[in-house]
C-alpha cells in the first residue's frame, strides 16, 4: 500500500463517525484511528510485529537560527485564504520522523528556492521503521521549509510551503 492510497483512506474516513479502520492486503496491514480532537492516526503494522498505538503528539516547532535551510514559518498560507492561491503547503500524511535526505551523508531532496515538479520526492517520513517518501503535489518553488531534519511530525503538520509556478 502506498502513501496515496493511505491518503485516500484517511480522506474517505474524515467526516464520518468511524473511529477505527483496520485494512489488510497482501501482508500489509494499516490501522487508522481517530485520536484526540478527531484527528486520524495512520499506523502501518508489519505482519510479524505486534500492534502499537501511537498517540498524537503536540510537537513544539523550535526552529534553529543556525540552520539557514530552515526559515521561520512567517508566511504559512491558510487553506481557506483565497488570496494565497499561488501557494500551497505540503503536509505530513502520517505521524513519524521527518528527514530531508535519504541518508545522513546524502544531500537534501530539496533546498530553499529550488523548483520542484509534480511527483518529485521532497522528504521522507519514517514511521515504525518504514521510510515513506513524500512527493510534491504541484510544480513550484520551495519558499519555506517548516521542519528541521530529524524532528518528529504529526499527521497534517505543515512541512513545506510551495509557490506555484
Amino acid at each position: 500500500m502506498n502513501i496515496k492510497e493511505i491518503k485516500e483512506l484517511v480522506k474517505m474516513l474524515d467526516g464520518t463517525d468511524i473511529t477505527e479502520f483496520d485494512y489488510e492486503h497482501e501482508g500489509t496491514k494499516v490501522l487508522i484511528k481517530k485520536g484526540i480532537g478527531g484527528m486520524p492516526q495512520v499506523m502501518p503494522v508489519a505482519p510479524a510485529v505486534p500492534q502499537v498505538s501511537l498517540p498524537v503528539q503536540q510537537v513544539a516547532s523550535a526552529l534553529s537560527e543556525d540552520d539557514q535551510a530552515v526559515s521561520a514559518p512567517a508566511a504559512i498560507p491558510d487553506k481557506k485564504d483565497s488570496c494565497n492561491l499561488n501557494q500551497m503547503t505540503i503536509t505530513a500524511p502520517m505521524v513519524g520522523t521527518f528527514y530531508r535526505s535519504p541518508s545522513p551523508e546524502a544531500a537534501p531532496y530539496v533546498q530553499l528556492g529550488q523548483v520542484v515538479e509534480v511527483g518529485q520526492v521532497v522528504c521522507i517520513i519514517e514511521a515504525m521503521k518504514l521510510m515513506n517518501e513524500i512527493e510534491s503535489e504541484c510544480r513550484g518553488k520551495v519558499v519555506n521549509i517548516l521542519v528541521e531534519n530529524g524532528q518528529p511530525v504529526e499527521y497534517g503538520q505543515q512541512l513545506f510551503v510551495i509557490e506555484k509556478i
